[in-house]
């Protein structure tokens, strides 16, 4: 008991005194808390209602993150010209009404894979947009110094609606079934909108000064992260990354209900592994990145996730023992994504200077993301070629040689500490 108190009061120091901060935070909360229905919902509509093969499975987690590919530059250069916080309310509102098309279409017996394609590609753009200008604005709220403890508070709340929200979520969609599953979700959305009005964000301004063209300051983004070591070597490890984190998500959810014969219940309880994984990296990624440096916690995060992926295609057996397996392998990648992505964030933020925050925000997420929907379309149709589990296999190998990768090339692995001041 001892030891959880000062747990408590190591994570809830600092940051958390700001009201405007626990306002964020409790917002970022809500949101991720329905977005783990919608994570869970969305594909077994799909696999489930709708019978999706896996190219179709592959199209539709492809349509959710094409978006990073086409708007992310361009978002980019509107969020180093606008206040960030207006930006993250309408976007919070856009993708709560947009998700309640799909329940609104089941109930009058109208819905499609196309509508679940229209609906995700259009919740995308509203992430690339809403989600470039929440990392600039906890940023900016938190500040240099304080940029790991930032993400990893916000993180922990993110992952604490990771534990609880997939065994809520299965329960739903085995209750109501998937699609209206989907309405928790948009009402979070909504309700975010609605905490976020009275967040004071006194550094949340437009940049003074000339305004270049939008092709100039595109330009400028791009020179930035693709001059900048650091960025770049960020930019291609996550870029590979995201492949392959999308090739596994186009046929994990076919795999658990196909071939390991798992009900929706079942997944959300492996997915609530997975969210126990997320809650361990969030508390302890502070204190690790401390004790290790910033960039060997992102390599060995990294590694972490690409043991995990291994483990996926190797799981078999009856429902119970291949529930159990599935939850652990969650768990080992969540908490391996998790600590990676949070020591990610805070290094590419604190290399940056602040009138450029917004461009390489938005140009990182172009060049990491944007690999993501071929990653999903190459899933899909592998598994068409070598199966379900082949492909969770080939996964896991490409991973474990992207891991060894980093260890022997990255400069990522030098930075132990996060600079104080940014480099111009």
């Amino acid at each position: 008991m001892d030891r959880l108190q000062r747990w408590l009061r190591r994570t809830f120091r600092g940051l958390w005194r700001s009201p405007d901060f626990r306002k964020l935070w409790i917002s970022l909360t809500v949101t991720s808390f329905g977005a783990q229905i919608t994570n869970l919902a969305l594909p077994l509509t799909a696999a489930l209602l709708l019978h999706a093969t896996p190219l179709q499975m592959g199209v539709l987690v492809a349509l959710e993150t094409l978006p990073f590919a086409l708007v992310s530059l361009h978002a980019g250069v509107l969020l180093d010209r606008v206040r960030k916080l207006p930006v993250v309310v309408l976007t919070n509102v856009a993708r709560g009404v947009a998700l309640l098309a799909i329940p609104a279409a089941a109930f009058t017996d109208l819905l499609t894979i196309e509508i679940l394609y229209g609906v995700g590609f259009f919740c995308g753009v509203q992430n690339v947009i809403g989600g470039a200008a929440h990392q600039v604005l906890l940023a900016q709220l938190a500040g240099r110094k304080r940029l790991v403890e930032a993400n990893a508070k916000i993180a922990l709340g993110e992952t604490s609606a990771a534990l609880v929200g997939p065994g809520v979520a299965g329960g739903l969609i085995q209750l109501l079934t998937a699609p209206f599953a989907i309405v928790l979700d948009a009402c979070a959305f909504l309700v975010s909108a609605l905490l976020l009005r009275r967040v004071r964000a006194p550094n949340d301004v437009p940049h003074d000064g000339p305004k270049a063209s939008v092709a100039a300051e595109i330009g400028e983004g791009l020179k930035l992260v693709l001059r900048n070591h650091t960025l770049f070597a960020l930019a291609w490890l996550s870029a590979l990354w995201q492949f392959l984190h999308h090739m596994q998500i186009a046929v994990l959810i076919l795999f658990a209900t196909r071939e390991l014969g798992l009900s929706a219940g079942a997944i959300g309880l492996t997915y609530m592994f997975g969210g126990l994984g997320c809650v361990f990296a969030a508390a302890s990624a502070e204190r690790l990145a401390a004790r290790y440096g910033v960039g060997p916690t992102i390599v060995h995060g990294l590694i972490l996730t690409a043991l995990a992926w291994q483990a996926f295609g190797l799981i078999g057996g009856p429902a119970w023992l291949a529930t159990l397996l599935l939850g652990l392998a969650m768990l080992l990648f969540d908490f391996g994504g998790v600590l990676y992505g949070i020591n990610y964030l805070s290094l590419r933020q604190a290399i940056t200077p602040d009138r450029l925050l917004g461009r390489m925000t938005a140009t990182m997420r172009f060049l990491t993301v944007a690999m993501a929907p071929l990653g999903s379309l190459v899933g899909g149709a592998l598994a068409t070629w070598v199966g379900l589990r082949g492909t969770l296999l080939v996964v896991g190998v490409l991973g474990l040689s992207l891991s060894a990768a980093a260890v022997l090339w990255s400069p990522v692995r030098r930075h132990r500490a996060l600079p104080a001041v940014a480099a111009e």
